[in-house]
């Protein structure tokens, strides 16, 4: 498979995105992607994914970018906030460069709903990616 990945993945609630990461890779693996096809790199958090999947698409090395957070609901606004605008900000770099970007921040209201989707996500974004490389190839190249 000639598709390059791109990977941002934020530290912040990490052991949650460590297991959506953990599945996404395995499920890249399964498909048949060499780890030379596939880079990685984190951030802090999810506000810092658009910046990073900004400068990776600038390169164009890559088919494809996957972004990779948690951001679980507190007691404050701050919630919505960054749920909100590191959205758009994924939006903005994808339309900007031409190029799929997967969102795979997922949005819960608690640490067990975060858990309880952390495999099914990883391997939705690893799936979601290859199909959006492809068409997007396929489309550019007619």
């Amino acid at each position: 498979m000639g598709i390059n990945v791109g990977i941002i993945s934020s530290r912040f609630n990490q052991p949650v995105v460590d297991e959506l990461l953990q599945a996404c890779l395995d499920k890249l693996k399964e498909q048949g992607f060499k780890p030379n096809q596939i880079f990685h790199q984190t951030v802090p958090g999810a506000l810092e994914i658009p910046l990073a999947l900004d400068l990776l698409a600038i390169t164009k090395r890559y088919e494809v970018l996957i972004a990779i957070g948690a951001v679980i609901r507190g007691e404050t606004y701050h919630f919505e906030v960054v749920s909100d605008q590191s959205a758009a900000g994924l939006m903005q770099v994808q339309l900007n460069h031409h190029i799929p970007v997967i969102n795979g921040i997922i949005t819960t209201n608690d640490e067990e709903q975060a858990y309880a989707r952390t495999k099914v996500k990883g391997e939705e974004v690893a799936m979601v990616a290859i199909e959006m490389a492809t068409l997007s190839g396929m489309i550019k190249n007619g």
